[in-house]
């Protein structure tokens, strides 16, 4: 039987939440139609010993560093078979088989290029795994959101707006489907994003061929949310504006550039001064420095 679904999962140091999420999909996902590709960025645990020992159906691939997570994922992609790519965080947990809706969603709207699903916090709660477009003013919005979001009594308030499936700007990476001729056509992640904004700056190359992008309530996934960020999280503060920068100068116009170095400026330098510290002085480096 020709392979419908390639999972993709890439993982670095998550030995302890890598069996959750593999154990979850071999209990819901049938094996005839799909296929489980695990890119290991170079993990320091015994995310490996768990695979090779565990799970020795998954098509396992051993990366001599770490790339991130647009450039695993684009390892994964090279091996896929599917017809569709499902990119899969390691902390995700699955309840359900959602990959049927998935594919019947894609099947019955050829001019759809992503679909995410429904994320929920561990105690099923909802989650925010959609956002508006990154601009000056999409992330004005979507700071108003999330900071709505941060009481737990506006989640319901928040999830009533997308009780139904619905175009939208970007879809988290956190469960990410695509199809496989269109994410390789557009040259797959763009790996000078080590870490976050590769998956707005791929929504917004799919919109750009005239693809949409779907959010999907119907079907919903458990995500233990930001596990990999968290050993890491001084870095990453430091690669989030990286990014972030990096994304205005592909996609936005200068005035919107100008905008936000200026604001980041003000910000890391009044951070810098009341509190010193290493990382708001390599972001104001960052921003005098990045062409």
């Amino acid at each position: 039987m020709n392979t419908k679904v390639s999972i993709i999962l890439v993982n670095y140091n998550g030995a302890d939440v890598l069996p959750n999420c593999l154990n979850s999909l071999e209990k819901v996902i049938p094996t005839d139609n799909h296929e489980i590709i695990l890119v290991d960025n170079n993990s320091q645990d015994n995310s490996i010993d768990i695979i090779d020992y565990n799970f020795p159906h998954v098509k396992l691939i051993k990366l001599p560093k770490n790339v991130g997570f647009g450039a695993g994922n684009n390892a994964g992609a090279k091996i896929a078979k599917g017809e569709f790519l499902f990119l899969l965080n390691t902390d995700t947990i699955l309840t359900s088989n959602i990959l049927p809706h998935l594919i019947d969603l894609m099947e019955k709207h050829p001019d759809v290029g992503v679909i995410g699903p429904k994320l929920l916090f561990p105690d099923e709660s909802f989650q925010i795994s959609f956002s508006t477009e990154i601009s000056i003013k999409g992330e004005f919005a979507a700071r108003k959101l999330h900071k709505n979001a941060e009481s737990p009594n506006n989640w319901h308030i928040i999830e009533q707006d997308f009780q139904e499936i619905k175009e939208v700007d970007i879809v988290v990476g956190a469960a990410f489907f695509i199809r496989t001729d269109l994410f390789n056509s557009l040259g797959c992640f763009d790996e000078k994003f080590f870490m976050y904004f590769e998956e707005s700056d791929l929504c917004q190359r799919v919109k750009n061929e005239g693809y949409k992008v779907l959010y999907t309530p119907e079907v919903s996934l458990i995500h233990l949310r930001g596990h990999s960020v968290k050993k890491i999280s001084n870095k990453m503060a430091v690669e989030y504006r990286r990014s972030q920068i990096y994304y205005y100068y592909k996609h936005r116009p200068i005035w919107e550039i100008l905008v936000l170095r200026i604001y980041l400026l003000f910000k890391f330098l009044y951070e810098y001064l009341k509190t010193p510290n290493p990382d708001s002085l390599e972001i104001m480096k960052l921003i005098f420095m990045y062409k």
